[in-house]
């Protein structure tokens, strides 16, 4: 499956739209996702705080250090600048990790 992750534009029809952290999370747990697009903001938690895919890619990154999870392809979409640079400078740390260049 392909994910994309982004509160608030909507993906192509063969994407699984989802708009929270802990949802791309829970999906990326099965071992199905083939390919997930980061959206950087994500809006605020119930508390007020920021809520990010970089999260996520935190959590992948744990992932494959601590259980030898296999990411799946992993894009960016953000419109934010900062972010967007934030987002892909994870996923080259986390490509780095598992010896890709």
């Amino acid at each position: 499956m392909k994910v994309w992750l982004d509160d608030v534009r909507e993906p192509e029809p063969d994407w699984v739209w989802v708009k929270t952290p802990e949802a791309a999370i829970e999906l990326l747990e099965t071992g199905e996702v083939e390919e997930i697009s980061f959206d950087h903001d994500l809006g605020l938690d119930e508390a007020g705080g920021e809520r990010t895919g970089y999260e996520v890619l935190l959590w992948v990154e744990e992932a494959v250090v601590l259980r030898g999870f296999k990411p799946p392809v992993m894009t960016v979409h953000s419109a934010n600048p900062p972010g967007h640079d934030r987002l892909l400078r994870g996923i080259e740390a986390i490509r780095r990790r598992l010896g890709h260049t």
